[in-house]
């Protein structure tokens, strides 16, 4: 979205934005325009919304607009040679990730589940395999000790945003110089499976502390209280004795529900029951027990 309103405002003309079809979200699954499609329209731009690229009505549509290039940001589909092809100066990605780390559907997700500092946007142009094209600029962030997946994602959508009309004024001005990505250092970022949400209270109180970070605002981690799932939408380790009981709630208070981990505490501050609205550790406490209480069975 981003993306969309930078290029809105800035010289280059926009003949027609692709997106996906229009689908059912929300709690009532009523049918409904992406915000990409509302943007376009409001600004009267065409939509267009194959539900594939892969025949030739929508490769020859396609053509028939004759444009220079295709700005392509989360579309959620891999796009064939003959569509690459199709653009006079072809296809370029921006992409949520320092390249060549975390080439895949979810770079952000795994750059916090797996600890890493810092992140980035990469402008690259596209070819047939998954995100390895060259490179034509790359803007990187850090990654903030308490970020999640949804606060990284809109400072990277900002910083696309940005990265893409600098790397347009270069292609434009015939300066653009594509680089080759490294051999070395490639990762693979694996689209989110919603079971991962499941919390494993073995693991140590930092992973954990990762795994609810990196899937918020989806798939929510989750655990099991009283046969009902639990959802955990903020939480962070704390300093604790060396021996715990993983899953026991060890403590509750207004600050948190302190659980035993594998290695560590960790202190649930956000949770959200089955068919409930999330809430504080402290608004949860005032409805409901804890102490003493095993998660995860």
């Amino acid at each position: 979205m981003p993306a969309l309103e930078a290029l809105l405002r800035s010289s280059h003309r926009i003949v027609a934005v692709y997106t996906q079809p229009d689908r059912p979200a929300g709690r009532g699954q009523q049918v409904a325009a992406s915000a990409i499609k509302q943007c376009a329209t409001r600004h009267g731009v065409p939509v267009e919304q194959p539900a594939t690229l892969k025949d030739s009505a929508a490769i020859e549509r396609l053509q028939q607009w004759s444009a220079d290039l295709m700005v392509v940001a989360a579309y959620g589909l891999l796009l064939p040679q003959s569509v690459l092809d199709t653009p006079r100066l072809g296809c370029i990605n921006i992409h949520a990730s320092l390249l060549p780390r975390w080439r895949g559907a979810a770079p952000i997700q795994r750059a916090i589940q797996l600890g890493d500092t810092g992140s980035g946007v990469t402008i690259m142009q596209m070819e047939a395999g998954l995100d390895t094209g060259p490179m034509l600029l790359a803007r990187p962030t850090p990654i903030a000790p308490r970020e999640t997946a949804a606060t990284l994602h809109d400072r990277l959508a900002a910083l696309g945003a940005q990265a893409l009309l600098d790397a347009l004024d270069e292609i434009v001005l015939g300066r653009a110089m594509p680089q080759a990505q490294p051999a070395a250092g490639v990762t693979y970022a694996a689209k989110i499976r919603k079971e991962e949400a499941a919390i494993d209270w073995l693991r140590p109180a930092v992973e954990i502390d990762r795994q609810i970070r990196a899937f918020n605002p989806w798939p929510i981690a989750q655990t099991q209280w009283n046969g009902q799932q639990l959802r955990v939408w903020d939480a962070e380790p704390i300093e604790s004795p060396a021996t715990t009981s993983p899953g026991k709630v060890l403590a509750t208070s207004a600050a948190g529900i302190d659980v035993g981990t594998g290695r560590g505490v960790l202190r649930m501050t956000r949770v959200q029951a089955a068919g409930r609205k999330a809430l504080s550790a402290a608004e949860f406490l005032n409805a409901h027990r804890l102490d003493g209480a095993v998660l995860g069975s």
